[in-house]
């Protein structure tokens, strides 16, 4: 789903430090809605703080929350500010060599452009993309001219203000501002689809942390919950393509 982190990894902490530990630290963005977001009261929300919440309970573990800029995200769950990052990462071979994931907790995902006009020529200016991302590779492979930026909000704002031609990012994150912005911003028929899933990032030496989460992401496939979770309204929906369906029951 999201983002391509090309970082470099710093030394891991000793083998089971995490689970070792009395808390669990749980990293996220806070600035991807509807995967994680902060509210009004100025806590983490979404889809993830749901979904970790219940991870966590099914896995007896007491965990908190914290938020990291995205761009630092693995680098700072290598150095240890947390235990476990839970912000939309897709699973991808790169990030595999310096982190850890779980089984994926979200399928893929289309990845969609979102312009000014339905007329956007995405061959003819920057597109945007947030930096470190699976989508702003795309866009640097693919002949297109990538403009980067550290923010979400700010590729948005790229396209409000002529800097950029389209931003590419997940296409539930891009739906809702399209809607929201009475025709100003449209969402383009072009879709891409990119990425392997979205799962949990550990460091490398958490291998007994990791597990504890993996037997609660499967519980949450097999009893029907993570598909119940997905498909509310105020996160992907009910025709969301996310959804394990019989997929996600393999195994149980």
């Amino acid at each position: 789903m999201k983002k391509l982190l090309l970082a470099t990894a710093l030394a891991g902490l000793s083998a089971g430090a995490a689970f070792a530990q009395d808390v669990v630290r749980l990293g996220t963005e806070g600035a991807y809605p509807p995967y994680n977001f902060i509210n009004d009261a100025g806590e983490v929300a979404g889809f993830e703080r749901e979904f970790g919440d219940e991870l966590c309970k099914r896995a007896g573990l007491n965990c908190t929350w914290t938020t990291n800029e995205w761009d630092s995200i693995i680098p700072n769950l290598q150095s240890g500010n947390y235990d476990v990052i839970i912000a939309g990462m897709s699973i991808t071979p790169e990030r595999a060599e310096i982190v850890d994931f779980s089984q994926g907790y979200l399928q893929p995902t289309p990845s969609a452009y979102l312009a000014a006009s339905k007329d956007a020529d995405l061959k003819s200016g920057p597109v945007a993309a947030q930096t470190s991302t699976i989508q702003a590779a795309f866009v640097a492979e693919n002949g297109m001219t990538l403009v980067e930026y550290a923010t979400p909000e700010e590729t948005v704002a790229a396209v409000k203000n002529g800097e950029a031609v389209a931003v590419l990012a997940d296409s539930d994150y891009l739906k809702p501002i399209a809607d929201e912005s009475g025709g100003a911003l449209v969402l383009l028929d072009q879709t891409e689809m990119i990425g392997g899933g979205v799962g949990m990032a550990f460091r490398k030496s958490d291998a007994e942390l990791r597990a504890k989460f993996d037997a609660a992401i499967k519980s949450m496939k097999c009893d029907g919950t993570l598909d119940a979770m997905i498909t509310k309204p105020e996160y992907f929906g009910p025709d969301s393509p996310l959804v394990w369906g019989d997929a996600g029951k393999e195994g149980c």
